[in-house]
């Protein structure tokens, strides 16, 4: 029964599963690191990448909560580049899914290349925040239904405050406005993940 189900699952069901799980990973490995990270460190004032190490001159880098960010994004770029690999099996919408491999790409350079390390760490966190922003608005063409409309509205967001940040860090601190950069591709991320694992995930794949 197991070996009949599993020959007729599409790679799509599979590969939206490891989006849930990266982004579900992404959630609960910044949490735990928050936790374990020392006193004064704040969602308004403290960017998401402190957790690893903050910027240079003078960065600072603490336990255990370094280590549980740094990995945390290592094995989720990982889980989303597997994702899209799989994704390109399928020949529809090649454009889009490049834009999800480049954000695991990007999820996984922030791991390897913590805050501490200059210029290329930026370049990878540029690269996960304007490819995860893409990836939401152009997913509409692969999703049906009212979501296709929030996924849009979700990369609009990270697109807006990413580009716009001068304005909106005056009101959310820098920590508050990257945020609003990168949360809601990591909700895209468990959205359209469960979205794919539902779509693809029986014989019919209906």
């Amino acid at each position: 029964m197991n070996t009949e189900i599993s020959k007729v699952i599409p790679e799509s069901s599979y590969a939206g599963l490891l989006f849930l799980l990266a982004g579900s990973l992404i959630f609960m490995g910044i949490i735990t690191a928050e936790i374990f990270y020392p006193q004064g460190y704040t969602t308004a004032n403290s960017e998401i990448s402190d957790l690893g190490a903050t910027r240079p001159p003078d960065s600072i880098s603490f336990q255990p909560s370094a280590t549980l960010f740094n990995w945390t994004m290592i094995l989720s770029g990982l889980l989303i580049i597997g994702g899209s690999l799989l994704l390109f099996r399928n020949k529809s919408e090649r454009f889009f899914k490049l834009f999800p491999l480049l954000l695991g790409i990007g999820v996984l350079g922030v791991g390897l290349f913590p805050g501490n390390v200059a210029v290329i760490h930026p370049i990878f966190a540029l690269m996960a925040f304007i490819s995860g922003g893409l990836s939401c608005i152009l997913s509409w063409k692969m999703t049906t239904g009212p979501l296709k409309y929030v996924f849009v509205i979700f990369g609009a967001v990270t697109l807006l405050f990413l580009f716009l940040q001068s304005f909106f860090i005056p009101v959310f601190g820098d920590g508050g406005t990257e945020r609003f950069v990168a949360y809601p591709v990591v909700i895209w991320l468990i959205g359209f993940g469960g979205f794919l694992t539902g779509k693809y995930g029986t014989p019919e794949g209906t």
